[in-house]
């Protein structure tokens, strides 16, 4: 028996990978509580915004920008690190 999986579930499994294995165990934690609480949701514009964070931002400029401490640059301060930033000062 074989499951028939989307291109956009296979996509966020992927995604739930990568941002769970960061590189620092604190941005481990941002990353996890965010796909803990918005994968599944996420529309296919703000899963691409998750992916370039994943993708191109270091784990030091990730972490001052998530917990609020440096500014992102414009392209990076998408909705997707809005909510990265509010779950990580609840």
């Amino acid at each position: 028996m074989t499951e028939n999986i989307s291109e956009l579930e296979m996509r966020r499994k992927k995604l739930l990978f990568r941002g769970s294995h960061r590189g620092t165990k604190e941005n481990d934690i941002l990353m996890g509580r965010f796909m803990d609480k918005h994968l599944n949701t996420l529309t296919e514009q703000q899963l691409d915004a998750f992916e370039v964070l994943i993708n191109e931002v270091p784990d030091a400029d990730f972490f001052k920008w998530a917990t609020g401490k440096e500014a992102a640059p414009a392209q990076y301060n998408t909705d997707v690190l809005q909510m990265i930033q509010e779950l990580s000062n609840a």
